[in-house]
């Protein structure tokens, strides 16, 4: 029998067996396969048992359903051993038969959906880190100086004051 295993951190190792024809998987709770993350559409998708075949069919999901890296558009043949992701979660078909089992799945490298370009980061169009940039430059710290110069002036006050006093005081009286 077929089964999808979850291999996404948090869930790992969850199982859910596709003993019906039709299997909707999603976020709520009204799916045969619920499973509770914000990347997962409310109606991901669904996988549909035609024959030997295990099939899957998006559902308009926002964030995409693949297999092995391959956008799903429509539906595709889930073969045992691939990864099927939806969203950020990623799945693996394995099935009890022999010929499967003895198949090691394919090793690929996940497609990742596109993030920040070269370009954009030399040129810097998300407001990048560059030297021109002066929203992350090093302030300089006026306030600091002008509280140091302050200090100082009271100081030699003070101390001229003091000696003032004592010169006075030290002086003999008439």
């Amino acid at each position: 029998m077929a089964k999808l295993v979850i291999l996404s951190q948090g869930l790992t190792g969850k199982t859910h067996e596709l003993k019906v024809d039709k299997t909707t998987i999603g976020r709520v709770e009204d799916n045969t396969l619920p499973i509770v993350e914000p990347s997962v559409s409310s109606h991901h998708c669904e996988i549909l048992l035609r024959g030997s075949d295990v099939v899957v069919k998006d559902l308009n999901s926002t964030n995409g359903t693949f297999i092995n890296g391959d956008k799903v558009t429509g539906e595709a043949v889930l073969k045992p051993g691939q990864i099927l992701r939806l969203g950020q979660i990623e799945l693996r078909l394995e099935t009890d038969s022999p010929a499967a089992a003895s198949k090691k799945p394919v090793d690929s490298t996940m497609v990742m959906q596109r993030g920040v370009s070269l370009t954009e980061l030399e040129t810097g169009a998300r407001g990048g880190f560059d030297s021109a940039n002066t929203a992350f430059a090093k302030k300089k710290n006026q306030g600091n100086k002008v509280f140091l110069i302050a200090a100082i002036v009271v100081g030699v006050i003070i101390v001229a004051l003091v000696l003032v006093a004592l010169m006075s005081a030290s002086k003999p009286s008439p």
